[in-house]
């Protein structure tokens, strides 16, 4: 059986042993900085890994102190299990529950509570686990395993690795949908290597070699290595601590460089955006507390948005403009002062803007949201409906398809956390449903397309009714009638329409059964040119003569388009019945004799040279006849 991987974050108040029961558990210390081991608490994220039965833990360790929350967030942004870990001798304590609200915003719904320090309790005293159920009750972690251990003793670190191992047991192995996410939450450089940054990676995998880019600066590079928990490795799947060797960036925030933060992606998943609309909620717990994260969050309020490693500098924006109070949630939009990548479906925490209280949790509804008409019913039609079923698939596809009317295939929700095959699958199944309609690459909305279509239909009967004598509508015309949001929909209009009785000739398109027509007032000017020319069949009067006026001119024009009659150049028209009979006149007087001269093919027909000369240039360019010196005879079929 293969070996799953998950990550589990700690979490906890200050000074409550989470570093201490890391080191106990995984012989690792997680604490690296000189600080840190001088002053006795985490500072910045540790990273530990522990072996169990057919699984594989990587732990990151996050600092409890209130000052360093930031830190923490950046830790539990992608993790699979949460070890929540409180004192026996403090208790429950305002850290223990920030975090816990912190991993409630960001849906982590599994994880352990370690009651540390129990060697400090009486034999049989139950009320602190009895303290710490109570806190749980109607949180994600209600039912969550209570160990009580001691890194002084040893006691309950064999259970601890056991309820980990049973919880895990339920947990789903994370999703390889293709789409790989490294972010960067620490950044390095060693000598004769180059820049290495870690991360927790989830999404997909990332192998050596790959090309990456960087996001939301957007910076090409390449893998050149691969490590996981120290070991070099072609392949790092998802859910696992990775260390990446990037070695064409510099470590640092400028053009070419990489920080914490920063997402290791594939250049196809893509681009950054400057706002983001999100599903807002601040916790019902934060009215046990009187601290300014229990006030209302305001329309236009500057906040600080954490994001997996990053932390963001953003404006809220309220539709409703309602501040949002606790136990509330809204739809709200968030606008950055600088680019962010996301994913529909993100979690992220919403903190003060000078960093000392968590103010609520969001989910990312649209990541590539338009700071445009966010008031609009249709705009709030699209949110409401993201937000009424969260991670839904079909409803991401059929609200981004509903909202931009026109998606390419290959582009839609390249940006949501399911792979590309589950979209596919579900474009399918929803086309079959018709709650959409495929085209070729594109995917579209049933009752717009149709519209589209109707449009199209309309504005080429209009033009046979207003013109019959034309061959149909200029496509370049039809193209400004529907207004398309993307000109590569034309073809597909246009091969639709080709489906649906409509032809294209040459730059004009036509219903198959319009038949030319001289328009009322023509037709009488019509009747004149058919009866001169037919006088003498073989002998017609010169344009001039025919079609003296415009009108004349205009009818004439009609015949020789709807092939009623012939050019045979610019001065001499002849009816097509009677250019055919004299074709094959000729054809047959050239079968008989081999070949003949002008003179003796006019005599044949009883014409002029006037007519004689550009019929038989006419037979030349449609390879009926060849001039060989002054006689004409058959083309020659090779």
């Amino acid at each position: 059986m293969s070996v799953r991987n998950y990550i589990l974050a700690t979490a906890g108040h200050v000074d409550h042993g989470k570093s201490s029961l890391v080191k106990a558990l995984t012989g690792i210390d997680p604490d690296r900085l000189p600080e840190e081991k001088a002053r006795g608490i985490t500072i910045e994220l540790g990273f530990a890994h522990l072996a169990l039965p057919e699984l594989h833990l990587g732990i990151v360790d996050v600092p409890g102190h209130e000052d360093f929350v930031k830190n923490m967030v950046a830790g539990v942004g992608c993790i699979d299990i949460a070890l929540l870990i409180v004192a026996a001798d403090d208790g429950w304590m305002p850290q223990t529950e920030e975090h816990l609200q912190i991993l409630t915003y960001l849906g982590v719904g599994r994880g352990v509570v370690a009651l540390t320090k129990s060697d400090l309790l009486e034999i049989g005293d139950a009320r602190p686990m009895a303290t710490i159920r109570e806190q749980l009750r109607g949180t994600p972690l209600a039912d969550a395993p209570i160990v009580r251990t001691s890194v002084v003793s040893g006691t309950g670190l064999e259970e601890l690795k056991q309820a980990l191992s049973r919880v895990l047991a339920q947990t789903p192995a994370a999703k390889d949908t293709g789409k790989p996410r490294l972010p960067v939450d620490r950044v390095f450089t060693l000598h004769g290597v180059g820049t290495v940054v870690t991360g927790t990676l989830g999404g997909g995998a990332l192998r050596r070699g790959q090309q990456v880019v960087i996001q939301p600066r957007k910076t090409a590079t390449r893998v050149r290595t691969v490590q996981s928990h120290n070991r070099d490795v072609e392949l790092s799947p998802p859910s696992t601590r990775t260390a990446l060797n990037l070695p064409d960036v510099t470590s640092g925030g400028d053009a070419h460089g990489v920080q914490r933060g920063d997402t290791i992606t594939l250049a196809s998943l893509g681009e950054p955006a400057i706002a983001v609309d999100v599903l807002l909620n601040k916790s019902p717990r934060l009215s046990k507390v009187t601290t300014p994260a229990a006030t209302p969050l305001r329309d236009g309020a500057r906040v600080r948005v954490h994001h997996s490693s990053a932390n963001y500098a953003a404006r809220v924006i309220i539709p409703d403009g309602e501040p949002l109070a606790v136990g509330e949630e809204c739809v709200a939009q968030l606008r950055f002062e600088a680019p962010v990548f996301m994913f529909a479906g993100d979690r992220l925490i919403v903190r003060d803007w000078s960093e000392q209280w968590t103010l609520g949790g969001g989910t990312v509804l649209d990541p590539d949201a338009s700071t445009r008409n966010l008031r609009s019913p249709e705009r709030r039609e699209f949110l409401n409906e993201r937000a009424a079923k969260l991670n839904d698939l079909r409803t991401l596809i059929v609200t981004a398809v509903k909202r931009d009317r026109a998606v390419a295939r290959a582009g839609l929700l390249v940006k949501a956390r399911f792979s590309a095959q589950e979209i596919a699958a579900d474009i399918s199944a929803l086309a079959a449903s018709h709650h959409l309609v495929i085209e070729g690459e594109w995917v579209l909305e049933p009752q717009w397309w149709s519209a589209v279509k109707a449009k199209a239909v309309e504005a080429i009967q209009n033009e046979h009714k207003a013109h019959p004598d034309r061959q149909g509508l200029q496509l370049n015309d039809l193209r400004r009638a529907v207004e398309l949001p993307d000109p590569a929909l034309f073809d597909v209009l246009i091969a639709g329409l080709g489906r649906s009785g409509f032809s294209q000739s040459g730059t004009t398109i036509r219903f198959a059964g319009h038949r030319l027509a001289l328009p009322k007032e023509l037709e009488a000017h019509g009747a004149r040119i058919r009866s001169a020319l037919a006088v003498k069949p073989f002998e017609p009067p010169t344009r001039k003569e025919v079609a003296p006026d415009a009108a004349s001119q205009q009818a004439l024009r009609f015949l020789v388009q709807s092939g009623e009659a012939v050019e045979l150049d610019t001065e001499t028209v002849m009816l097509s019945a009677n250019y055919s009979k004299a074709a094959e006149a000729i054809k047959a007087q050239l079968q008989k004799t081999g070949g003949a001269t002008a003179s003796e093919l006019r005599q044949l027909l009883g014409t002029s040279r006037r007519v004689i000369i550009p019929l038989l240039e006419r037979l030349d360019r449609e390879s009926v006849t060849v001039r060989e010196g002054d006689r004409r005879v058959l083309k020659r079929l090779k």
